[in-house]
């Protein structure tokens, strides 16, 4: 039994030039997915907001007060 030669067809993916909507999803609805997201996980968001927001407040008023000791 000899080999048979098989045809192959390229496939070729392209995009059009003319419609290029890659990421439109993306953006569609943005402030009612972000809003549906924090409503969803608010405790998770305060529990990873409030220590950071905590720790920026501490350093900065330790910050000004050391500026203020040192001034006279």
């Amino acid at each position: 039994m000899g080999k048979q030669p098989v045809k192959m067809r390229a496939v070729v993916y392209a995009l059009s030039p003319f419609q290029q909507k890659i990421m439109g999803g993306l953006w569609k609805d943005l402030p009612g997915k972000i809003s549906h997201k924090v409503s969803e996980n608010w405790i998770s968001a305060t529990l990873l907001l409030a220590p950071l927001v905590g720790t920026y407040t501490y350093v900065q008023n330790f910050k000004e007060k050391e500026k203020l000791e040192h001034r006279y």
